[in-house]
Parts: C-alpha cells; structure tokens; sequence
C-alpha cells in the first residue's frame, strides 16, 4: 500500500471524513558539491522518489493537531502561544562549546520542526490557519537523505496550502532553514530545503546557494542514481559538522573573502602553503569541490556520464582525506560499487560519518548492481545495506484530495 493511501485511510480513522488536500515533500540525494552549501557555494542535488506525505484538513481554530505514522509523539499546538519569546531556541537554550562560543541544544521530536516552520513563517510575516492532519514518510532518517528538510517542506506547504499564501521556493527554503538553525538547533545550510522545495522530475538542480539561483541539470542518458545505505547513523548537532564550519570560516577569513566559494582555484594555490595544514586541506577541500560541481553540471548537459563520474571518485577522495568526515562503512561502501561494471562512479553524500553514498550507474545494469554490492558491503562490514534506486522527482506539492 502506498504510502499516501496509507495516510489518507488512517485520516479518515481518526478524523471521521476523507482529508481535504494531501501534501508531499521529498528528500534528496546530492549528487556533488559537499560541505559547500554554507560556504555559499554550488551544490548538485536531486529531489528522490522517496518523501514526507500529509493528509489533511483546516481546522477553524488556532491549532495544529498531527498524527505520525512513525512516531509515537502526537503533536497538537496553538498558533497562537509559538509566538512567545520563550519558545524561540536561540534566546532561551544557549549552551556554549568548549571555545567559549553560544552554541543551541536542541529540540528533541519531531513535532518541533512543525513549531519551528510555524515560527519561523510567522516571524516573516505570515498569517496561519490551522490544521489537522496525517503524516508519514519513506525518506530514511539520519541516513543524509534530508528526511528533516523534506518534513520542514512538507509543513510549510501545508501551511501554505491552508493558509492561501503563494508558494514561493526559495522563500520556503530559507524559513525552513531559518526553523532547522534557530529552533531544532541544527546549523544546516540551504541545499535540504531548496532542492525539497524546487526540485524537478528527471533533474538535478545546480543550486548557487548564495543568491538562490537554480539550474535545471538532466541526469545523462541511460544512467540511473542509486542511494547506498551504510545502515550506519551519525548524530549531527553535537558532530564535527560544527567544527568544519568554523575551520572554513577561519580559512575564508586568512584570504580576506565572504566566504570560501570566493576564493579561486589559482588563489587558494598561491596561498595554500601560508596556511596551517589543518585548515589547508579544509579550504582545499571546498574550493576544488565548487569547481568539480560547475563541472559536473557541464559534463550532465553534454550527457557525459563517464566524466560526471570521474568528478564524484574525486570528491570522495576529498572527502575522505581533505575534509575527513567519511567513515570505514562509507569508504567501503564507495570501493564495492566502483568495483562494478555498471559503475561510472561513486561517493559518500550527505554531512559523512555515516549514512549513505551515491552512485551513477548504467540503468539497465542496476538490479545486478544492486545484488552485487549488497553481498560485497555485508562480506567486509557484517552489516546488510539498504539501496534504492531512485528518480528524480519534483519538490513539494499540494494535491486536492479526489
């Protein structure tokens, strides 16, 4: 059963009546341009056939009453108390890390990124309805397919949905950005939500995540992505995540740049040797991954598969070594499917140290790929894989229920 009929029967259940609008939002898959988002740099996701689904009603007060299929946490809210001061994270639950600096804990359940949406939407100035709904989602958790972007999507279409305001993509984007960093307490940057929001069926999106402008990027002919699951899990609040964050900001300082998506391949190579190694091969890491994603996006519009493949082993490789946030079961993972035929290339995606990675294969050679790496990653790790083979998918979307 469908994930969608599954929540719209279980809303009629609960509620009485068959829901007035269905919502979905995806997850995604990135295809290239790690760890370069919150340098204001180039990234190349895709939205996945795998997503968060609301079925739901407008309720006629100020409330948000929700039921998950996942989580046995039901959510019910007032619109009207999410706007007290002492429900915003960032001026009530500051903690500070050992440098000294404010840090947010964060909120625990999955009920708080619906009140940090709702915030965050009223903070912009928006006027909300209540609802009631259903939710239910296929995007693995925690597992870097933005399973938390692709609910915080999912809510503000809802909203959107309820409350008439246009939907406008990169606006959501940053809200729900905004409700991830300021009121769950994750220091994310723009890619989850902006390819959630704006993706497309059959394409990538070469997304500049400083100005928000979009590419619509073909997948090469005959090819298919395929997301290999490690089956292991990394916490990312109180992870490294933060601390390569402040590397690049430390290293975008030393060259007197905005950001590391300002500093040129030939300016990082004039300068390199002037940084301590640690931040050298940090910086080294994102500027030459910024250029392997404008190259990638070219190799994808040429329809050549072999290039964009070369350009994903390569970031791996940095990855791995430059940025270290790759893990035993990712770098294993990458090495059983680059070992296939069907394999053009492969790489670990997501913020690392665990989760998944993501290969570009020949379509019609993937159930063989599929068995075959399946059966090499539990023979080095003991640990069976999940994989699916994805499409690329549109963003988020509000259906009439028929």
């Amino acid at each position: 059963m469908s994930l969608q009929r599954r929540i719209t029967r279980e809303f009629e259940r609960r509620f009485g009546a068959p829901p007035a609008f269905v919502v979905r939002a995806p997850g995604r898959v990135n295809l290239i341009g790690e760890h370069t988002d919150y340098n204001d740099g180039f990234v190349l996701p895709m939205a996945i056939d795998r997503a968060v689904w609301v079925a739901l009603r407008p309720r006629g007060d100020a409330r948000v009453v929700a039921h998950s299929l996942d989580f046995d946490q039901p959510v019910d809210f007032s619109l009207e108390s999410v706007q007290e001061p002492d429900n915003v994270l960032h001026a009530t639950r500051v903690a500070h890390n050992p440098r000294g600096e404010p840090r947010v804990r964060p909120r625990m359940g999955w009920g708080e990124y619906l009140r940090g949406v709702a915030w965050a939407l009223q903070e912009a100035g928006y006027a909300l309805e209540g609802w009631e709904g259903v939710v239910a989602g296929d995007v693995p958790i925690a597992a870097g397919l933005s399973s938390s972007a692709a609910l915080e999507m999912a809510t503000a279409r809802t909203f959107a949905t309820v409350s008439e305001f246009p939907w406008e993509a990169a606006v959501m984007a940053r809200l729900g950005q905004r409700a991830e960093n300021e009121w769950v307490g994750v220091n994310c940057g723009i890619m989850d939500q902006m390819i959630s929001a704006a993706g497309r069926a059959g394409h990538a999106l070469l997304i500049d995540c400083r100005s928000l402008e979009t590419q619509l990027v073909p997948l090469p002919p005959g090819t298919v992505a395929v997301v290999l699951d490690t089956a292991t899990r990394r916490g990312l609040v109180d992870s490294a995540y933060n601390e390569r964050r402040a590397q690049c900001e430390a290293a975008a300082g030393f060259f007197g740049a905005p950001a590391l998506r300002d500093v040129s391949v030939e300016q990082f190579r004039a300068q390199a040797d002037q940084l301590d190694e640690l931040t050298r091969r940090r910086a080294r890491h994102v500027v030459m991954e910024n250029a392997r994603t404008l190259q990638a996006a070219e190799a994808m519009r040429r329809g050549d598969a072999a290039r964009l493949g070369q350009l994903m082993k390569a970031s791996h490789v940095s990855l791995r070594d430059d940025f270290e946030v790759s893990s035993d079961e990712l770098n294993g993972m990458v090495t059983c499917a680059q070992r296939q035929v069907a394999c053009y290339g492969a790489r670990m995606t997501g913020a690392g140290f665990g989760g998944c990675a993501v290969a570009l294969i020949r379509a019609d050679e993937s159930p063989a790929f599929v068995a075959d790496v399946v059966a090499c990653y539990e023979a080095i790790t003991g640990i069976v894989p999940n994989v699916y083979v994805c499409e690329a998918a549109d963003g988020a979307a509000s259906l009439p229920f028929m």
